[in-house]
């Protein structure tokens, strides 16, 4: 392992996204990230675009969201660095789901939720060749 990394965020937009999980809840709540250099700047809630009897355990970011982000992003002179989503009443640790949509290079936090009560967010960037995750710490300031 070299360097660890680090996802930064304030308490402000950590706080938005665990609101946004938990008004999500019973179903998966999702988003972007959008930042600089590996620091969140700001938070993009979404709809779950799912069909309504996958939500519990599924989203669905649509190509009009993506293009809605990446306009957000250039307008406030940032990135899209990644995404952010729920596992209610499960483990925060990405599935063979999220590895087969997830993209390199992008900060995947995923927030457990817990009967309605956002419990722990973690932060997953996946490798290159796509095989797997790694975890990166969640610095929140």
């Amino acid at each position: 392992m070299g360097d660890k990394i680090v996802l930064k965020i304030s308490n402000d937009l950590a706080a938005r996204i665990n609101a946004h999980v938990q008004e999500a809840y019973p179903e998966e709540g999702a988003g972007f990230l959008l930042g600089v250099d590996g620091e969140v700047t700001e938070v993009l809630p979404l709809p779950n675009a799912r069909e309504d009897e996958a939500r519990h355990n599924r989203f669905l970011i649509t190509p009009e969201d993506y293009l809605k982000a990446e306009i957000k992003a250039a307008a406030l002179g940032v990135d899209l660095i990644g995404v952010f989503h729920s596992h209610p009443d499960c483990p925060n640790v990405p599935s063979e789901y999220d590895r087969e949509w997830a993209q390199p290079f992008f900060s995947y936090i995923i927030t457990r939720v817990e009967q309605g009560k956002a419990i722990e967010s973690r932060s997953w960037l996946l490798k290159e060749d796509r095989s797997m995750f790694e975890e990166e710490t969640i610095q929140v300031n």
